[in-house]
């Protein structure tokens, strides 16, 4: 069309394209990165640059913050590609653009109200790295993505012990149980473990079930011998 500039790259080889793509995401220079692999990807979409190409796309849209695009171009990669040799850097990709991507929630997680709590974020960056250590256990990525998994684990638990502890706050003594119990049953070997035995051994006590409430102090004083049972009322603090 008339007064568009041309485009300098309409005549170059898919090894320039991809030459030039890989140096401007070597220097950090994302926005020209992204642009040069997306007219690779246009331009040559098969062979194995094309592959590389898409790959490092992934990458290049994480490094400028830009998640939905990456999870978009992981996502298609694994479809496309499900057995190519690398496919396993596409989940991890996935589950740090979602880990990262959800860093403002962490950081905000404890400042604001407990009733307004939202996990779900949480969850997704937890399961993301879950899909590559039970589909790829020996990957390369495998271990940092468990020593992630195990992070978002116990921010996961400390999100129902701040919501059991708003209940109890209310009187809602049962509501205060059931989420207490959850982190019981579903997170163990978590440092919140032990705050929901006593929120439950104080919730059950409360409701005049002391049956349940002895239970739950006898396996709190097996768990952790030192803690007194205040583990239910002391403030948590942010990771």
């Amino acid at each position: 069309m008339w007064g568009e500039e041309p485009d300098p790259t309409r005549d170059w080889s898919a090894e320039r394209l991809y030459d030039s793509a890989k140096g401007h995401l070597d220097r950090g220079t994302y926005e020209q990165a992204i642009e040069h692999y997306e007219k690779l990807d246009a331009r040559f979409p098969f062979g194995l640059l094309a592959m590389q190409g898409q790959l490092d796309l992934i990458y290049a849209y994480y490094k400028l913050h830009r998640p939905a695009s990456a999870l978009a171009a992981a996502d298609r990669f694994i479809k496309l590609h499900p057995r190519h040799p690398n496919v396993d850097y596409a989940y991890y990709l996935k589950g740090l653009v979602r880990f990262v991507g959800d860093s403002s929630v962490i950081d905000r997680f404890f400042a604001k109200d407990v009733s307004e709590h939202d996990s779900s974020a949480l969850l997704q960056a937890f399961r993301a790295f879950e899909e590559l250590v039970q589909r790829f256990p020996e990957s390369r990525y495998a271990d940092d993505s468990r020593q992630r998994m195990q992070y978002l684990k116990n921010l996961l638990a400390l999100h129902e012990i701040h919501v059991a502890r708003y209940y109890m706050k209310r009187g809602a003594w049962l509501a205060a149980a059931n989420r207490a119990r959850y982190v019981v049953e579903n997170y163990q070997r978590t440092p919140a473990v032990s705050d929901a035995l006593a929120i439950m051994m104080i919730a059950y006590r409360k409701m005049g079930f002391d049956d349940l409430s002895a239970d739950a102090a006898r396996v709190l004083r097996l768990n952790d011998p030192d803690d007194a049972g205040l583990g239910a009322t002391r403030s948590t603090p942010a990771p």
